[in-house]
């Protein structure tokens, strides 16, 4: 059965439908608010998804439910915004000109200097407050890692989250008491059909679904498809290149299931960071430092785990994490389907194990073995919103005679992808889990790796770092008893 087309993007704009029928692939919505709507109270910082001034709220039906999230308007393409509710700073004064509670909170807290910084401040917070009235100082914390104050005006801006229930009462919030009409006026936006907009390279293409978007992408294997956009914003905003023409993922509720079963889970390709986030903490608890240190709350809502491992970089967040857990991905073409680990996935910088027209579909992590000692360690510049300069993922399973059984040692930033270190894991394995043992296998690290030096580290650092965190992890992952005894038997030596 023929797909039908639909020539343009439509959604809501604060209280207006807008519907578009010529719009660049690579118009951000920054520029679009700016520029053509003249909204001019969602700033330009970084331009690259780091600093927040840019942040609006983006609502989107997902299950049924409207669910509100920030986002980096600098990095997020118009294209992509079909079927959604976007608001923006400029909403949020009441009738009669009073402020909103949110913006209330950050007066009466002297939360606001230079004021450049604080719309997007705002707006997060906005986020925030709908989702949780009431939320802990971590919380808070969590919620504001990608906004950044350049006049150091945290204190106050924290008091002011704090202060927002005491001023507004957000049962009467109009997101929060109009949200079953705002839904039903988004739900009448979706028409099940194919979105195209724009022609010959010059054009956007939203699937009418998964099938949808196989066919296409099988037909035209050299289309760029954008899940989050959290990196290939930034090759438009910083690099200028031409990404055209562009199939948008965002949309497709199918690639936005999470599956649990009896081994393991399954994330669908769409799945974003912060959707993943509770199933993650719930079966790999150990990953949830690592998850709280991707980007911040506005990129983990927007960047999707399948997004991290289809681009491939050798710095990514998750491979490093997922290799040493056994993860596969589930790679498509039109109908056909293969399964490949995803430590055979990236076979050096720049290629994968992925032919033209096939795309990663969903992504298979198994659960922990009941023995199995595991953490991952990210090592960046600051503690948050940055990129690692090395990360590590160590898994090991130790027999009862106190011996390695298996050992995975993946680390990111050490070479052109994500990548285990063979030599280690065969230097660990059947040795004593003990400070011999580590050593050993430190020693060995340096015929793993040819790290190289960038302004993130030097080659030099990354070896020592991926060293120490090999020790690091043994350190914590045994008993107090057996630390002090490697460390009597050290000493006699």
């Amino acid at each position: 059965m023929a797909v039908e087309i639909r020539n343009t993007v439509r959604f809501l704009l604060n209280d207006r439908l807008v519907e578009l029928q010529a719009v660049s692939p690579v118009r951000t919505l920054l520029d679009f608010l700016r520029l053509d709507r003249e909204l001019r109270g969602t700033k330009e910082g970084c331009a690259e998804g780091d600093c927040g001034a840019c942040t609006v709220l983006v609502g989107r039906l997902l299950g049924g439910r409207l669910q509100y999230e920030s986002v980096n308007a600098c990095i997020r393409f118009v294209g992509s915004l079909d079927g959604c509710h976007v608001v923006t700073v400029d909403a949020l004064a009441t009738p009669g000109g009073l402020l909103h509670p949110v913006q209330q909170a950050m007066v009466d807290t002297h939360a606001s200097q230079c004021g450049f910084c604080t719309p997007g401040f705002v707006m997060s917070l906005y986020g925030l407050w709908m989702e949780n009235p009431k939320p802990s100082v971590g919380e808070i914390e969590t919620a504001l890692q990608g906004n950044l104050c350049r006049c150091t005006g945290y204190a106050a801006i924290m008091r002011a989250a704090e202060a927002i229930s005491s001023i507004g009462d957000l049962g009467t919030d109009p997101l929060v008491a109009d949200r079953e009409a705002i839904g039903r006026e988004l739900a009448a936006l979706r028409d099940g059909k194919r979105v195209v907009v724009g022609e010959e390279r010059e054009r956007f293409i939203l699937p009418a679904s998964v099938d949808d978007l196989a066919k296409l992408y099988a037909a035209e294997p050299n289309a760029r498809i954008v899940a989050g956009a959290t990196d290939v914003g930034l090759w438009v905003t910083k690099f200028m290149r031409d990404i055209s023409p562009v199939i948008h993922l965002a949309h497709l509720e199918e690639l936005r299931r999470v599956d649990v079963g009896a081994s393991g889970m399954t994330l669908g390709a769409g799945v974003s960071y912060s959707e993943a986030y509770p199933f993650i903490t719930a079966h790999v608890p150990q990953l949830r430092e690592l998850w709280n240190r991707i980007g911040g709350q506005q990129v983990r809502n927007m960047g999707t785990v399948g997004g991290n491992i289809a681009n491939a970089s050798p710095i990514g967040d998750t491979p490093p994490a997922l290799i040493a857990l056994g993860a596969s991905v589930t790679l498509r073409k039109n109908e056909q389907r293969r399964v490949v680990l995803l430590e055979h996935f990236f076979i050096e910088y720049g290629k994968q194990d992925r032919q033209p027209g096939e795309f990663v579909e969903s992504l298979h992590i198994p659960f922990l073995a009941d023995d199995a000692r595991y953490a991952v360690y990210k090592v960046t510049k600051r503690l948050d919103e940055d990129i690692s300069a090395v990360c590590g993922a160590f898994r090991v399973s130790v027999d009862d005679t106190g011996r390695v059984s298996d050992a995975v040692i993946v680390f990111g930033g050490m070479a052109g992808t994500p990548k285990r270190a063979s030599n280690a894991e065969a230097a660990l394995t059947g040795r004593g889990w003990n400070e011999a043992g580590i050593e050993h296998a430190m020693k060995a690290l340096a015929a793993d790796y040819t790290p190289l030096s960038d302004w993130r580290a030097s080659a030099h650092y990354r070896l020592l770092v991926a060293k120490n965190l090999l020790r690091r992890f043994y350190l914590e992952t045994s008993s107090a008893e057996q630390v002090r005894l490697d460390r009597t038997a050290k000493m006699a030596v």
